[in-house]
């Protein structure tokens, strides 16, 4: 091994044991197993809530689901299509008028992996029919992950990202 791979290696050994132990907060250590339970249930009730509302109300709805804090973000296939959530609430006055008719289905995959009292990873399929203000219909679905964050009493979206499934390669 050449001696700056050693050094850098001895460097990185040193650094991790000498650095102090990671700082869990109180209130990670007090998700007990009957707390994670209720965040989890939680969280699943808010995402029928999330489905049921985008697909009565459009995409309007989104307003209510998304966190309109500066941490919000959204990213689309990879993309960052929101940077904070005053960007997504300014652009959700084009999507209500863009789009006729939306319905949103989560897939029977959904997961949800509560990491404190407020706080929980979703993670599932999704599928999505939208119908365009011309009249133009979309199917569309694939994967979807988000934060979702317990604030104001209610369960809300502090960041997501929405991929689209890829249609398989063409056979040669």
């Amino acid at each position: 091994m050449r001696t700056w791979r050693r050094a850098l290696l001895l460097a990185t050994l040193a650094t991790a044991i000498c650095s102090p132990p990671l700082k869990v907060s109180a209130q990670s250590r007090s998700l007990t197993p009957e707390r994670a339970a209720a965040v989890e249930d939680g969280v699943r009730a808010f995402t029928r809530t999330v489905a049921h509302d985008v697909t009565e109300e459009g995409p309007a709805a989104w307003r209510k689901h998304f966190a309109d804090i500066p941490s919000f973000f959204m990213a689309v296939d990879g993309h960052l299509m929101y940077s904070s959530g005053a960007a997504a609430m300014a652009a959700n006055a084009d999507l209500v008028r863009a789009i006729k008719h939306i319905e949103l289905h989560w897939g029977d995959d959904l997961r949800v992996d509560p990491l404190t009292a407020d706080l929980a990873v979703v993670a599932t399929t999704w599928h999505e029919i939208i119908v365009l203000a011309e009249g133009k219909r979309l199917d569309e679905g694939g994967y979807f992950t988000g934060i979702a964050e317990y604030r104001g009493g209610r369960w809300q979206f502090r960041n997501a990202h929405w991929s689209s499934a890829v249609p398989p390669a063409a056979a040669p």
